[in-house]
C-alpha cells in the first residue's frame, strides 16, 4: 500500500500573479485554463520565472491563444530551450470558448490572465474578462483601499 499524499503549507510550487489586473480592470467571470506547455517551460514556472503582468488572450479559429507572456528560458536547459515570448494556447471546452469569443465581440471587453499555478502536478491559468477602468475609476479605487485600510487599523488601536 502507499502512503496517503498530505497537502504541505507553504508548498514549494510558487503562484505568479498579474498584480496589475486588478488596479486596470474591473474583473468579470473566472475561467480555470490548462496550457500547453513543453518542459523547459515548467521547469521554469516552477522556479518563479515567468510574468503575464503585459500579456493578454485572443481567441483565434476557435483557439485560445495566451499573447505576450514571458516565461524566462531553463538555466540548465540545453539547445532545445524553448522560446521566451512564445504563443501559448490554453485548453478550454468548446462551450467556455464560444462565451469568451461572445465577449470579446459583441460586449467589446478583454480576457486577461491573472495567475499561474500548480493543481497537483499540472500548469493552470486563470484567465477573466475584463472591462478596463477609466483613470478617475482607478483614483475611487484606491481611496476606497486607503480608507478601508485606516478604518481596520483604527479598530486595531481599540482591542
Amino acid at each position: 500500500m502507499s502512503a496517503k499524499k498530505t497537502k504541505i503549507r507553504g508548498s514549494s510550487t510558487p503562484e505568479i500573479k498579474n498584480r496589475k489586473a486588478y488596479h486596470d480592470y474591473s474583473v468579470g467571470d473566472k475561467y480555470e485554463a490548462g496550457i500547453i506547455l513543453k518542459g523547459t517551460e515548467v521547469k521554469s514556472i516552477r522556479n518563479g520565472k515567468a510574468q503575464i503582468s503585459d500579456s493578454f488572450v485572443k481567441v483565434e479559429k476557435g483557439l485560445v491563444i495566451l499573447h505576450q507572456s514571458h516565461i524566462e528560458e531553463y538555466s540548465f536547459g540545453n539547445r532545445e530551450n524553448h522560446d521566451p515570448l512564445r504563443q501559448r494556447q490554453l485548453l478550454l471546452h468548446r462551450k467556455e470558448i464560444h462565451k469568451l469569443n461572445i465577449a470579446l465581440e459583441r460586449e467589446g471587453k478583454s480576457i486577461i490572465p491573472l495567475r499561474i499555478f500548480f493543481k497537483q502536478a499540472l500548469v493552470k491559468i486563470e484567465i477573466a474578462v475584463c472591462q478596463g477602468k477609466k483613470s478617475f475609476d482607478k483614483r475611487e479605487a484606491l481611496k476606497k483601499k486607503i480608507a478601508l485600510r485606516e478604518a481596520q487599523r483604527s479598530i486595531k488601536q481599540f482591542r
